[in-house]
């Protein structure tokens, strides 16, 4: 069976769900089986979130929505940390796509905990890793909370659609005043 395999991970209130959603949609319009399911965080804003969208691409069937460690084929992470805790997760030749954000979790705040230092570096030691600032592109086009879709576009380089697919799945998730803006932000972070 041929299973497709993703990963979103963030921290609550960046969009991972939506993000699942396209990618859902995406497969679904392909006419492949999908599962989605969103296991941690529960999308509290600073919590952290992660989200599996498992698709079958050759008429079969997928039993069950989570990804087990070492068999994602993509890893979306949302903000550096988050790469770092779920990047055991990926394939050996899976792709980490990383935008280059931090958010001090709670122990951290507190003072409980130390921010990891150079985070991107160390994950290009061992896996395949491909950073993008998408909160500067985003800012760059006048709205901050198109970063996931900047994020999304850079990931769609190393999934098997077209950007016509991408864009009719973007058109029909996203909320309908923020379609083109959101289009916007995939054709950057896509062309990059």
């Amino acid at each position: 069976m041929s299973v497709v395999n993703i990963m979103i991970v963030g921290v609550g209130g960046q969009g991972t769900l939506l993000t699942s959603r396209i990618l859902g949609g995406l497969a679904e319009a392909a006419g492949y089986d999908v599962k989605l399911s969103e296991v941690h965080g529960m999308a509290q804003r600073g919590g952290s979130v992660v989200t599996y969208v498992r698709y079958a691409t050759e008429g079969e069937v997928v039993a069950e929505p989570i990804v087990e460690e070492g068999c994602a084929d993509v890893l979306i992470a949302f903000e550096r940390l988050e790469a770092l805790r779920y990047a055991h997760f990926l394939k050996k030749d899976g792709a980490l796509i990383v935008n280059d954000q931090r958010i001090d979790p709670i122990t951290v705040v507190t003072g409980a905990a130390k921010y990891p230092e150079n985070i991107i570096e160390e994950l290009k030691k061992e896996y395949k890793v491909y950073d993008i600032d998408a909160m500067a592109k985003a800012k760059e086009l006048g709205n901050t909370r198109i970063f996931n879709t900047i994020v999304l576009g850079m990931a769609a380089r190393h999934m098997k659609y077209t950007k016509e697919q991408w864009e009719d799945v973007i058109r029909a998730k996203v909320p309908p005043k923020t379609v083109d803006i959101n289009l916007k932000g995939f054709y950057a972070g896509y062309d990059l």
